[in-house]
């Protein structure tokens, strides 16, 4: 975590502590959701590299992720008339994954779905346990909240509490619908949406304090275009102690928005709310048109830049993606089910896989070592390579009452580069956005910038070095 402190002038115009501040020149998180191994490997799938016998979760880490991603369903009850009735995506199960994540050094996002199936932009379904109180809040919210909070300090007691949280998976039209409303179309009730969200923020939070771990808080929603307005809504009602915005990006169901739009659309959200990370949590791309089993594939379009379907396409999707986050100011991607390959067993829809032609692995269950997996071991180009790393960087800032000259000073000096100032509110409304004057001395940098007289209240001060955030966080203004 970046060492900040607020130096205060002889008035108190600045008065706090700037809140939850990160550096950009941080680690970038190579992500896989790997929710279905351990139901593969019951099934009798075993994963090969190089025709040997290998943990999934070893092959991945040893390949460049850092990040795995993991559904929590509430009650999957329907698993029992499946196969062997055995449950997956539960708590043991999520559990046992965990485990096996950390065992690997790898950091764990945790997604609860609150749900008991899946959910989507289309169905967002309250668990059967809550139904009996899905049309009175304040008891919904309790529910939520102590879900939420004995399912994280479980997992702690264990030392397996998640590094990353996200509330809701795809979240579009809000969480914990009825049937009757999760049917009737489009539903979105911010002061209902904007309760639920805030008790589960609070539960995490609780659990952060009571373990003293950190753990990063992810709002998910689905398509790079809704993204802007959907977190606009979040910030606008009251939904804004979270630390992620995460991004489900496909091809086939939010063409015609490019990977380079998609980039786009990540630097106006950094730009926009620069207290926020912004990732990827959700994409993928076929290697073959083909099926492998009697489950009809999801995935059956992609870009024509990158057809046919190869293994190498596949890659150049990732590479090609992954470098334009970076490029944003991103701070991650995440592969969808990369590991989902043909088994004998069954979903709710058919026998097998609905994603074998976008796995990492053959049809004979063979790792293709020139495929998507080598996504995370590209060179990639990063904008930020050259700036100062989390921990190296030490911001301290003041603003003299009189002359209105806010000050930020930072030990190392900062490396040559354009410097911008930008000043926003809670909202995440741009009050101000300019260019600096820079001081160097030996081993620091004064970044000087003359404001306008500013109402009173929760601002935003991010600096930007060659239109890249460096580092941010909020600051209470008071006269």
């Amino acid at each position: 975590m970046v060492n900040m402190k607020l130096i205060s002038s002889t008035l108190p115009v600045f008065f706090g502590l700037l809140l939850n501040p990160f550096l950009f020149g941080q680690g970038f998180y190579f992500g896989n959701d790997l929710s279905y191994v351990n139901e593969m490997e019951d099934c009798g799938v075993i994963y090969l590299e190089n025709g040997t016998a290998k943990d999934p979760y070893s092959i991945f880490a040893e390949h460049g992720c850092n990040l795995v991603r993991l559904r929590l369903w509430h009650t999957p009850s329907w698993y029992d008339s499946l196969d062997t009735g055995k449950r997956y995506s539960d708590f043991a199960d999520v559990k046992k994954s965990i485990q096996r994540a950390k065992a690997q050094g790898m950091q764990v996002l945790l997604d609860f779905h609150l749900s008991d199936n899946w959910a989507d932009p289309g169905k967002q379904r309250v668990p059967a346990a809550w139904l009996a109180v899905v049309d009175n809040l304040p008891l919904l919210q309790d529910s939520l909240y102590n879900y939420i909070h004995s399912t994280l300090s479980a997992l702690d007691a264990d030392n397996l509490l998640p590094e990353l949280v996200q509330i809701g998976n795809e979240t579009n039209k809000g969480i914990l619908l009825s049937p009757e409303d999760d049917q009737s179309g489009w539903v979105l009730d911010w002061d209902r949406n904007a309760a639920l969200f805030n008790a589960a923020i609070q539960a995490v939070r609780d659990v952060e304090q009571a373990s003293g771990k950190s753990i990063k808080v992810a709002i998910h929603p689905a398509g790079p275009d809704n993204a802007t307005w959907l977190i606009k809504d979040f910030i606008e009602n009251g939904v804004t102690d979270f630390d992620i915005i995460g991004i489900s990006y496909y091809w086939a169901w939010h063409k015609p928005t490019t990977i380079a739009q998609t980039g786009e659309i990540i630097s106006q959200l950094r730009t926009s709310y620069p207290d926020k990370e912004v990732m990827v949590f959700e994409t993928a791309h076929l290697w073959t048109w083909a099926n492998n089993d009697a489950a009809n594939n999801i995935y059956t379009d992609i870009h024509p830049d990158y057809s046919p379907p190869s293994p190498q396409t596949q890659k150049d999707w990732m590479v090609d993606l992954t470098q334009a986050v970076m490029d944003a100011g991103g701070s991650g991607v995440i592969y969808w089910e990369p590991a989902w390959v043909s088994s004998p067993c069954h979903t709710q829809w058919g026998q097998g896989s609905h994603a074998e032609n976008a796995a990492f692995f053959d049809f004979e269950n063979e790792l293709m070592e020139n495929g998507g997996i080598a996504w995370m071991q590209h060179n990639y180009t990063s904008a930020t390579s050259q700036l100062p790393t989390a921990g190296e960087l030490e911001v301290n800032i003041s603003l003299d009452a009189d002359s209105n000259l806010l000050t930020l000073t930072t030990v190392p000096v900062l490396p040559e580069g354009k410097k911008l100032i930008q000043v926003a509110d809670s909202s995440g409304r741009i009050i101000l956005r300019s260019e600096t004057e820079e001081r160097q001395t030996q081993n620091q940098s004064k970044i000087l910038l003359r404001l306008p007289e500013l109402p009173a209240g929760m601002l935003v001060v991010t600096l930007f070095v060659d239109d890249r955030p460096l580092v941010s966080g909020r600051v209470i203004l008071s006269r």
